[in-house]
Protein backbone atom coordinates (compact mmCIF):
# COMPACT_ATOMS: atom_id res chain seq x y z
CA UNK A 1 0.00 0.00 0.00
CA UNK A 2 2.87 2.37 0.98
CA UNK A 3 4.24 1.89 -3.16
CA UNK A 4 0.98 2.37 -4.19
CA UNK A 5 0.58 5.88 -2.12
CA UNK A 6 3.41 6.93 -3.54
CA UNK A 7 2.53 6.60 -6.95
CA UNK A 8 -0.82 8.35 -6.23
CA UNK A 9 0.86 11.09 -5.10
CA UNK A 10 3.61 11.19 -7.93
CA UNK A 11 0.75 11.41 -10.68
CA UNK A 12 -0.20 14.64 -9.30
CA UNK A 13 2.87 15.91 -9.45
CA UNK A 14 4.45 19.28 -10.97
CA UNK A 15 7.31 20.01 -13.06
CA UNK A 16 8.45 23.61 -14.25
CA UNK A 17 11.54 24.20 -16.39
CA UNK A 18 13.55 26.83 -14.96
CA UNK A 19 15.37 29.55 -16.47
CA UNK A 20 18.59 28.06 -15.91
CA UNK A 21 17.33 24.81 -17.58
CA UNK A 22 17.35 22.82 -14.55
CA UNK A 23 13.28 21.52 -13.55
CA UNK A 24 11.80 21.95 -9.95
CA UNK A 25 9.12 19.64 -8.44
CA UNK A 26 6.24 19.85 -6.44
CA UNK A 27 3.26 17.89 -5.12
CA UNK A 28 0.11 19.93 -4.43
CA UNK A 29 -0.53 19.89 -0.77
CA UNK A 30 2.66 17.81 0.15
CA UNK A 31 3.90 21.55 2.12
CA UNK A 32 7.39 21.37 1.78
CA UNK A 33 8.06 18.93 -0.35
CA UNK A 34 9.74 19.60 -3.53
CA UNK A 35 13.32 18.53 -5.28
CA UNK A 36 15.06 19.63 -8.27
CA UNK A 37 17.21 18.48 -10.63
CA UNK A 38 19.29 19.00 -14.38
CA UNK A 39 16.74 17.08 -16.17
CA UNK A 40 13.11 16.63 -15.86
CA UNK A 41 13.85 12.32 -15.21
CA UNK A 42 16.20 13.67 -12.80
CA UNK A 43 13.66 15.52 -10.75
CA UNK A 44 10.53 13.10 -11.11
CA UNK A 45 13.29 10.67 -9.76
CA UNK A 46 14.48 12.92 -7.10
CA UNK A 47 11.03 13.81 -6.04
CA UNK A 48 9.99 10.32 -5.26
CA UNK A 49 12.72 10.00 -3.19
CA UNK A 50 12.53 12.81 -1.45
CA UNK A 51 8.43 12.21 -1.49
CA UNK A 52 8.85 8.53 0.46
CA UNK A 53 11.29 9.95 3.20
CA UNK A 54 8.79 12.87 3.57
CA UNK A 55 6.66 10.53 4.61
CA UNK A 56 8.70 8.46 6.13
CA UNK A 57 9.51 11.64 9.00
CA UNK A 58 5.18 12.55 9.28
CA UNK A 59 5.36 9.11 10.49
CA UNK A 60 8.57 9.35 13.04
CA UNK A 61 6.33 12.10 13.86
CA UNK A 62 3.07 11.02 14.38
CA UNK A 63 1.86 14.20 11.60
CA UNK A 64 -1.16 13.27 9.63
CA UNK A 65 -0.69 12.29 5.98
CA UNK A 66 -2.72 14.08 2.97
CA UNK A 67 -5.42 11.83 1.50
CA UNK A 68 -4.57 10.91 -2.26
CA UNK A 69 -6.85 9.71 -4.67
CA UNK A 70 -8.81 8.42 -1.52
CA UNK A 71 -6.27 6.27 -0.20
CA UNK A 72 -4.99 7.01 3.14
CA UNK A 73 -2.12 6.43 5.52
CA UNK A 74 -2.79 6.99 9.05
CA UNK A 75 -0.19 7.57 11.41
CA UNK A 76 -0.86 5.98 14.80
CA UNK A 77 0.85 3.48 17.11
CA UNK A 78 -1.41 1.00 18.24
CA UNK A 79 -0.59 -1.12 20.98
CA UNK A 80 1.32 -4.56 19.40
CA UNK A 81 1.51 -2.99 16.08
CA UNK A 82 3.02 -0.91 12.98
CA UNK A 83 3.09 2.80 13.69
CA UNK A 84 1.74 3.01 9.57
CA UNK A 85 -1.55 1.42 8.79
CA UNK A 86 -3.73 1.74 5.44
CA UNK A 87 -6.96 2.40 4.25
Amino acid sequence: MFSEYVEHAMRHARYDLLEDGSYFGEIPGFDGLWADAPTRDECIQELKSVLEDWILLHVADHTPLPQVDGLALEVGQPAGSSPLSFS
